[in-house]
């Protein structure tokens, strides 16, 4: 098996990955008084409590450059993963580590990939990243698996709440009431530029399935991995899973609870959605 290590800022959801050597660089969630780093000692529930009790402003940080030098070690091939360069400053920084470490070193090879997206869909081209490593594959071999494969995954969203995103500019604060009023939970998707857009607004979980189930298929889905994330809400998610096994009985399709970058632009309640078409 080739020695390539893989890299990914937390947005991915991971902290580890089966057989291969894989690093997760945290980003960091703040308010006025605390400060939670997205690591294997975060307690997201307790995250997420806390953030939501806060008055004051809060916002997420992403990985400086010394963090993703760290994180690419001193030597060898690296494969590394951002969130979306449209919402954070992390494939920046990643970048300009990437070319410290090649100046540093010429032999060496990294490669950084806007995901153009974050959690299950990162999640997503991680694993098939590091399935084809544990094949044998080179590393050219492992990009080239990853670049094909992201031109066929997507992301979809449904939240309860949109305050976090527009508190941070990620949207506008108008788009931000659509959610929870009265049930009301937006549906959205990570667009093609790796954007977030809206597609509508659905009141309860049962339109709310259909809906996301209905996006799936308008953008081809026929069966492929998905990957549900969500945040405080393993019911939803289990409908989901349901629903997708009834209608797609050899799908791999897996449900997790989200990390802690994810839970705090999803909120209590958000549900992401990763698949591959």
């Amino acid at each position: 098996m080739s020695q390539i290590r893989l890299v990914a800022d937390s947005s991915c959801d991971l902290l580890s990955l089966d057989g291969v050597d894989f690093v997760s660089v945290p980003l960091t969630l703040r308010t006025e008084t605390e400060e939670f780093r997205d690591d294997a000692r975060l307690d997201v529930d307790a995250m997420v409590a806390t953030l939501r009790a806060t008055k004051g402003r809060s916002y997420s940080a992403c990985p400086n450059v010394a963090d993703w030098e760290k994180a690419f070690g001193e030597s060898g091939d690296v494969l590394a993963f951002t969130i979306t360069s449209s919402l954070s400053g992390s494939y920046s920084a990643a970048c300009v580590a990437k070319q410290g470490c090649e100046e540093r070193d010429p032999s060496r090879r990294i490669r950084v990939v806007d995901t153009l997206s974050a959690g299950p869909e990162t999640m997503l081209l991680l694993e098939k990243a590091a399935s084809a490593q544990r094949g044998g594959a080179s590393f050219d071999e492992v990009c080239r698996v990853v670049e094909e494969l992201q031109r066929h995954t997507h992301l979809l969203f449904s939240l309860e709440s949109m305050h976090n995103l527009a508190q941070n500019g990620r949207i506008s604060k108008l788009a931000a009431t659509a959610a929870g009023v009265l049930g009301i939970r937006a549906v959205g998707q990570a667009s093609a530029e790796g954007t977030l857009e809206m597609l509508g607004k659905c009141r309860g979980e049962r339109k709310t399935q259909e809906f996301l189930l209905q996006e799936m298929e308008r953008l081809g889905y026929k069966g492929g991995s998905v990957r549900i994330g969500h945040c405080g809400n393993a019911a939803f998610s289990l409908e989901l899973y349901t629903e997708l096994r009834r209608r797609f009985p050899n799908a791999d399709v897996r449900r997790y609870p989200l990390r802690g970058l994810c839970s705090y632009y999803a909120e209590r309640g958000g549900i992401m959605m990763g698949f591959e078409t």
